[in-house]
């Protein structure tokens, strides 16, 4: 068995791997000596999510396993992260983010008696990841559950957001005639903590209520989620994704079948945290806030943000240096895949603007944990988007919960494995659309991938 190197950037000569890392393995039987290695490279984390209760449900916990970018290239290398994996502290499905060049991934564990609970890792090959600084809890903050990211400053900062609302009601003074109820509106009160990502401490707090119009309050329109939130180019503004709900504002009870009004984003000065406001795409409908997965990134001097649950279909909007939607930029995904309601899951562009996306779409097969997912690329320029062809698909390859890529220049890694079945790591090159097929990933029941770090 021939034992794998494992390569760190900017250090030409390697080390013989340990034999103890079994599951990343080659078909030969030869063992060379060290020698020097003349090619960049960086780490590349495998997050892998166990099945709870039900399949592709991910509440298991988070496993980690890292390998070389080359070796992450290599179809005859195999890695089992469910076996062999780190134990990413989490009740459930684990919250990573990675720092630019691959070496650290940061830690929120979701949940639990930890849920809240900020760690960081040194990335060391393998399952060898090394605790680095000292821990510190957001939950006082933001609970136990919280929706982070790390914000794109050289991996500086953190920002993790929540929000909670309230009915308000007008009694007319007569508290115990509930007939005499009116409702109001609902407030929602948002709050946003930034974190020290290198010192692991608390750098800003603040709580806003964020009143929408007069006129879309008194329709039972409220903010009811918020999440992903990314800087703006000047590095003086912050946006943070949201989802709108609504009641019926006859009896205060939630409603459904109702008009989806544009897309909808919170603006604050940054890094104070304070002046809300609330900026709003004719372009697009549905919601900011993604899932799982960044939601919205800087290229080029403007911010890109995907929507969900858009009537329309998916789009990709526009934020400009004015800090406001440009409606003028209208990139929407059903017309540009030739599909009806698109839906992007996960999304990342390279630094040539060209992206990497996960969606599903009316026509997707439904496997066993939900709606089939594919991936297309994307570029934001041109406005275009096509299904890569060359990664497999599965009814059961399930991309919900996807949460991570790996972009290192112009190439894009990613995840590829349906729900309980062996899959492998694709490496898509955004400027050539070349699709390169990678290690193996051995998987096990009713549990999947979410993605590269």
């Amino acid at each position: 068995m021939k034992s794998i190197f494992l390569i760190i950037r900017n250090i030409t000569f390697i080390a013989l791997a340990l034999g103890s890392i079994v599951s990343c393995s080659k078909d030969d039987d030869i063992t060379p000596d060290p020698i020097p290695m003349e090619t960049e490279s960086r780490w590349i984390t495998v997050a892998a999510a166990r099945m709870g209760e039900n399949p592709g449900d991910g509440n298991g916990g988070t496993l980690l396993y890292s390998i070389s970018s080359e070796d992450a290239k290599d179809p005859t290398v195999s890695i089992a992260p469910f076996d062999n994996g780190f134990i990413a502290p989490s009740n459930r499905t684990a919250r990573l983010q990675s720092s630019e060049d691959g070496n650290t991934i940061f830690n929120i564990s979701y949940a639990g008696d930890t849920g809240g609970n900020y760690t960081k890792y040194t990335v060391e090959g393998g399952q060898n990841f090394t605790p680095t600084g000292s821990e510190v809890s957001i939950a006082p903050y933001v609970g136990s559950a919280p929706r982070w990211i790390k914000l794109f400053d050289g991996d500086k900062t953190g920002a993790a957001v929540y929000v909670s609302t309230e009915h308000e009601i007008d009694d007319n003074d007569t508290p115990d005639d509930v007939t005499d109820d009116i409702y109001v509106r609902t407030d929602a009160k948002i709050g946003i903590v930034t974190l020290d990502l290198v010192n692991s401490s608390i750098k800003e707090f603040q709580e806003h209520s964020v009143p929408l119009t007069a006129e879309e309050e008194a329709n039972g329109y409220y903010f009811s989620r918020i999440d992903m939130p990314v800087l703006n180019a000047a590095g003086d503004k912050i946006y943070i994704g949201a989802r709108l709900s609504k009641v019926n504002p006859e009896t205060a009870e939630s409603d459904s079948g109702y008009e989806i009004l544009g897309s909808k984003t919170i603006v604050l000065d940054y890094p104070s945290l304070l002046n809300p406001t609330v900026i709003t795409s004719s372009v697009g409908h549905g919601n900011t806030n993604g899932y799982r997965s960044i939601n919205a990134f800087l290229y080029n001097g403007s911010v890109y943000q995907a929507n969900q649950s858009d009537p329309e279909g998916s789009h990709i909007l526009k934020i400009g240096s004015d800090n406001q939607y440009d409606d003028s930029y209208d990139f929407n995904l059903d017309e540009a895949l030739g599909v009806e309601g698109a839906y992007i899951l996960a999304w990342r562009p390279a630094e040539n603007g060209k992206a990497v996306l996960a969606y599903r779409h009316d026509g997707s097969a439904e496997g066993v944990a939900g709606a089939q997912g594919f991936f297309a690329l994307v570029d934001l320029e041109a406005k275009t988007a096509e299904k890569i062809n060359d990664i497999p698909y599965d009814p059961d390859f399930y991309l919900f919960q996807y949460q991570g890529f790996v972009v290192d220049g112009n190439e894009i890694y990613l995840t590829q494995a349906p729900v309980g079945e062996n899959g492998n790591i694709y490496v898509v090159d955004t400027e050539t659309g070349v699709v390169t097929k990678g290690a193996e990933l051995v998987n096990v029941e009713g549990s999947h991938f979410i993605g590269t770090f």
